[in-house]
């Protein structure tokens, strides 16, 4: 899964990314060049099967973070940014809370619901044109054949368009599985999930959750398919030249129990509707990604196509209790490794055994 850091100049979105994924070489995502990165999703769990097992390779899950130019409308204008901004699967849009004489915002003044409802209008009109195109070629496509194919596009276009003309995003708007699905080949830029991340400054450091909650309650309250968190670019910085032994103390010294980059990677991960399992072992304890209620045999997708297309079985237990007796053995003394078949719906926390032919 691929998400853009998005959000105008100078709100810190690039210093973000940087901490975020360590990452300071430009690739190219289309024709567009961009910095890309991946981050680490952090698992405690995963950290205590690795103190019981001590194996070699302790494997997290990842996330893949593409820090996009600053967004405009003349970037928008620009087929291969638009082009580049298409192929993710969610943005986290960077609003700048942060006051600082020494670098100006574009805008004059610092008002992140007016620069998210910028931004946002900047992708709902790039969204109305492909709409207004593919209506315009549906119309006269219907004209000459009668396809009730066509017909049902048509009127699903109709829909989004209606929304896209009432400023409304079409991430908020309702459809079934199969007009998702229809959908789904445009890549609309409005309807891909967003995470709003605050950028707080240093003086609101020890607040972060009740920012975090004003907003979700106030002005980005209702809003479908998004998600909101807030950092502190400044502390984070700062927590990423400390080594890992001095960074929970001086994050206590701010009030926080975790850095909000490791919140932003938790949200983002919930936004998409993915999860974790695990498998433990001696050679290797690793988290694995599959979206939520997956089965077992998807699960054994994830790790090789093989073990998909031979699936026989998977013994399951729950990550603390393998922690808690100390192993398999521990567990199979206690009756609490399940056997499961392909159709089992996989649990966050599992920790598969996958047996195949």
């Amino acid at each position: 899964m691929k998400t853009a850091i998005i959000g105008l100049p100078m709100v810190g979105k690039t210093s973000l990314f940087t901490i975020l994924t360590g990452v300071h070489h430009e690739a190219r995502i289309g024709s567009t060049a961009a910095r890309m990165g991946v981050a680490k999703v952090p698992d405690a769990r995963l950290e205590e099967l690795g103190r019981l097992f001590a194996p070699p390779k302790v494997t997290h899950a990842t996330v893949e973070y593409v820090d996009m130019p600053a967004i405009s409308k003349e970037s928008l204008r620009d087929p291969g940014y638009v082009a580049s901004l298409r192929v993710v699967d969610a943005f986290a849009q960077v609003l700048r809370l942060f006051a600082d004489d020494t670098v100006p915002h574009e805008k004059g003044s610092l008002d992140p619901v007016r620069d998210l409802e910028d931004v946002e209008t900047e992708l709902i009109l790039s969204d109305l044109v492909v709409v207004e195109k593919r209506l315009e070629r549906l119309d006269k496509d219907r004209k000459k054949i009668k396809n009730p194919e066509l017909d049902r596009e048509f009127e699903l276009l109709e829909k989004c368009k209606t929304a896209l003309e009432r400023d409304q995003p079409l991430r908020q708007l309702e459809i079934d599985a199969d007009e998702e699905k229809r959908l789904r080949g445009f890549q609309f830029l409005s309807q891909k999930p967003m995470l709003y991340v605050l950028n707080l400054g240093e003086a609101e450091a020890g607040q972060l959750h009740e920012r975090e909650r004003e907003y979700r309650e106030g002005p980005l309250a209702g809003r479908a398919h998004t998600a909101v968190t807030a950092v502190c670019g400044k502390i984070e910085a700062e927590l990423a030249e400390l080594p890992r032994a001095e960074q929970t103390d001086y994050l206590a010294s701010y009030g926080l129990a975790e850095s909000g980059l490791e919140r932003l990677i938790t949200a983002t991960y919930s936004l998409l509707g993915l999860m974790s399992f695990l498998t433990a072992g001696e050679d290797e304890c690793r988290a694995w990604t599959i979206p939520m209620h997956s089965s077992a045999v998807k699960a054994a997708g994830a790790i090789h196509s093989d073990f998909e297309k031979k699936f026989i079985r998977a013994e399951v237990v729950n990550w603390k209790s393998l922690v808690d007796l100390g192993g398999y053995a521990g567990v199979r003394e206690k009756g609490l490794l399940r056997l499961e078949g392909k159709e089992y719906i996989v649990k966050d926390g599992d920790v598969l055994v996958i047996r195949h032919g």
